[in-house]
């Protein structure tokens, strides 16, 4: 296996590392910092990240870096992202808001535990104990107050380390149409927006048009229940199956397939199981399909999954309705972390799947082809890659919903999904990729059209593969995150519908949300200073590694 590594060159004189100006001395061509691939989605896809890669992409040159901007279509960037976690520099990034990412557990815990480098989301190898630490003990802090000023600590030991640059939480404006349905059934949800399940099974038609016809400008990769995908395929995953908990319009946790969930003592639950619940396929939702649907992931088929059922110790089925969980170590986030994350998926259908896999390298997340039977509140009926995907309303579901039919088409042009919306095409905006003024305009323009935002749970950002240098260097790391001006970023990239980002956890979670983080020096000048104090110079306007230091390419 190849790797790059920093290593003392040998036989090097003796250079002062002492300046970033320009130098008399012969230089090494070995310790130039190579060529940085900053990878990104092409413009038509997610034009504000794309035009982001271009500004950050400017003032890194500004170091000395010789910086190459790639554009990849999702798939290919997922695939080398993802699972080629070794060969690649910087990528462009989204950590989308979900609802169970109300609580700071889920990007606390499981983006940087290294346990998670591997597989997991530490996709970028960020290696940390102390950090670990910190990441462990806010699990298990019932003491709601001790718990954050440990979220605080981890926060700010990010911010020291930078392993992403993060750049902005964005406002996502989204849109329905008051003419088609009741504006009062539409319901926002607290870092969410108005795109939710609460609003899906209970916004209401006035008249004749009983189906929801919303778009997206980016395709679906899958539809899979054992794997976590993009912010799309969330929005089809969120309808097809259930979950023992949902988290409620107010960011907390509530029943919803199950009627009660209750503590016992720190580390024992009883859940009751909602009577009457049925497949797609018409056969019944048992207690040992629930206990099916967390064992699933607990073994190497469903990695993204894994780290939401570690924690469970046993489960024991109590008469044909109840279900005892017994933890390994008292969580204070295991409600929102994988009760309200874990979708319930068929024994019948699903048991089988796994096995076919024992022995293969494939894994559960990698199915394309599989069978969509869920017990959620909209069943697929059609997907056409590329082009729309159509649900039809469950009506044996205990919250069916009062539309007809849920259908997302795939519009990549922000200016088409304009005409589209005011033609009656699409009647609600879930994504809006263009300047967010043009929306505002536009609804001004159509009275019937509603615009609202919400400043996002998830974030915008750059990662660094800390598993490679230089980015395995946090002066290095450092010196690329605060050189990036992020009032840039909201500004000229994001249009102002964003706000400025330095913490995994989002300022719209204000009571776990550490202030001090924000206040960051970035700048040209900042960054320079970072890079000379670690000692590398600026040689005929290139970057070089510390004196004595090289990048070379070691086989093992």
């Amino acid at each position: 296996m190849k790797r790059r590594s920093l290593v003392a060159a040998a036989g090097l004189a003796a250079i002062a590392p002492n300046t970033l100006a320009r130098g008399a001395f012969a230089q090494n061509a070995a310790e130039k910092v190579r060529k940085i691939n900053l990878y990104t989605w092409p413009q038509a896809a997610l034009p504000q990240a794309y035009q982001a890669s271009q500004l950050i992409a400017q003032q890194w040159r500004q170091l000395g870096l010789d910086i190459d901007v790639k554009p990849l279509q999702r798939q290919a960037q997922t695939a080398l992202i993802w699972y080629s976690r070794d060969k690649w520099d910087a990528t462009m990034w989204r950590m989308v808001g979900r609802p169970e990412r109300s609580d700071p557990d889920e990007f606390v815990y499981s983006l940087f535990h290294s346990s998670y480098a591997e597989k997991g989301y530490d996709f970028i190898g960020y290696k940390n104990p102390e950090y670990d630490k910190l990441a462990e003990k806010q699990r298990t802090q019932l003491d709601r107050e001790e718990r954050r000023k440990t979220i605080f600590q981890a926060q700010e030991m990010i911010n020291r380390d930078q392993p992403y640059a993060f750049l902005v939480h964005p406002k996502y404006p989204m849109a329905f149409n008051k003419a088609v349905f009741k504006a009062d059934t539409v319901v926002n949800q607290t870092g969410i927006g108005i795109r939710n399940i609460w609003t899906f099974v209970n916004i209401e038609p006035i008249g004749a048009q009983k189906d929801l016809i919303i778009n997206s400008s980016e395709s679906i990769n899958a539809t899979n229940p054992l794997y976590i995908g993009g912010a799309v395929d969330s929005w089809i995953t969120d309808l097809i199956w259930d979950r023992l908990m949902r988290i409620g319009p107010d960011g907390t946790p509530q029943p919803w397939s199950a009627e009660s969930v209750t503590w016992i003592d720190d580390k024992t639950i009883d859940i009751k199981l909602r009577a009457g619940m049925k497949w797609h396929d018409g056969q019944p939702v048992t207690v040992d399909d629930v206990i099916f649907s967390f064992t699933a992931p607990a073994g190497d088929k469903a990695p993204m999954y894994k780290p939401f059922v570690t924690e469970i110790a046993s489960m024991e089925k109590v008469g044909d309705m109840g279900l005892r969980m017994t933890l390994k170590n008292t969580n204070a986030t295991f409600f929102t972390a994988s009760l309200s994350k874990i979708n319930l998926i068929p024994k019948h259908i699903w048991e089988p799947v796994l096995k076919s896999l024992e022995g293969k390298p494939e894994n559960a997340e990698q199915i394309k082809e599989i069978n969509r039977t869920g017990s959620g509140p909209f069943k697929i009926v059609r997907w056409a890659p590329n082009e729309e995907i159509l649900l039809e309303a469950f009506p044996d579901h205990f919250k069916a919903p009062k539309i007809a039919r849920w259908i997302m088409r795939i519009v990549p042009n922000a200016e088409a999904t304009l005409g589209m919306l005011k033609r009656g095409e699409l009647n609600f905006l879930g994504f809006f990729g263009g300047d967010p003024d043009v929306l505002v305009k536009f609804a001004k323009d159509n009275p019937d059209i509603v615009v609202t935002t919400e400043t996002d749970v998830g974030f915008e950002f750059v990662a660094f593969n800390n598993r490679r240098p230089p980015f395995d260097d946090v002066a290095f790391r450092r010196a690329l995150s605060l050189c990036i001006d992020r009032r840039l970023m909201v500004s000229a990239a994001w249009q102002d519908f964003a706000v400025p980002a330095n913490s995994h956890v989002s300022p719209v979670l204000t009571y776990w949300h550490d202030p001090s983080v924000d206040q960051i020096k970035t700048g040209l000048a900042e960054a320079k200073k970072i890079l000379q104090a670690a000692g590398y110079r600026l040689v005929g306007g290139k970057l070089y590694y510390p004196a004595g230091k090289q990048e070379k390419l070691t086989t093992e």
